[in-house]
């Protein structure tokens, strides 16, 4: 079952190599979402209704106003999945969080999502993702465009670019910096004249590369 796409996700004294698969259509994607969207982020968005819902939820989320980190990895509760004991694996298990329906853990009547709610505070991972084998997260990039320029009576050619970029950090810690219209990739479909044409352009640009290092990209435009 856990066969559709692959990744691994490593702590400091675990490292793990596991598949996971596509779940079945019918199985409602339902808490919580930044573990669905860690894990179709890193495996490269693969077909299914899940992953379909997470990215649209990252892409929602970088959709002005405001403009959210697209992953929310300290809504992942990471260290659940990993330290609690389980019959799953601790990959199995936070494929189980992001992916199945709430249910009735066996023998204490609580729901998997009560189980499972202990997420830290900060705003960054809940375990060690210092290791490479994360940098999938680390490689995500939000541009928030905002440029235009026209030329003045005395022929000055006047710009304005007010663009930001958001980042994360080792831990997955998220950050805006300032930043400009150079910086942003070419995948971008902004395309600034030549000869100071009169021009703006304003949009969230986000890019990253999956698990496997294949890039990937979507800009929203306002």
């Amino acid at each position: 079952m856990y066969s559709a796409f692959k990744h691994r996700l490593l702590t400091a004294s675990l490292a793990l190599a596991a598949a996971v698969g596509a779940p079945p259509p019918a199985l409602a994607q339902s808490y919580p979402i930044d573990c669905a969207i860690l894990l179709c982020l890193a495996g490269g968005w693969p077909a299914s209704v899940p992953c379909a819902r997470a990215r649209a939820e990252f892409i929602r989320r970088i959709t002005p106003w405001p403009v959210e980190p697209p992953l929310q990895i300290w809504r992942c509760p990471m260290g659940a999945a990993f330290d609690r004991p389980s019959p799953l694996s601790p990959m199995e298990r936070l494929y189980d969080i992001a992916f199945r329906e709430e249910r009735e853990i066996a023998g204490t009547g609580q729901s998997a999502a009560a189980d499972l709610t202990l997420v830290q505070a900060q705003e960054r991972a809940d375990i060690d993702i210092s290791d490479d084998a994360f940098d999938f997260v680390r490689s995500i990039r939000v541009y928030h465009i905002q440029f235009s320029q026209h030329q003045n009576r005395d022929g000055d050619c006047i710009r304005s670019d007010a663009t930001r970029l958001g980042s994360y950090g080792l831990q997955g810690d998220y950050a805006w910096a300032r930043s400009s219209v150079a910086a942003v990739p070419d995948a971008s479909d902004l395309a600034i004249p030549p000869h100071c044409s009169s021009y703006s352009w304003r949009s969230v640009f986000v890019d990253w590369r999956d698990h496997a290092g294949n890039y990937g990209s979507e800009e929203v435009r306002y």
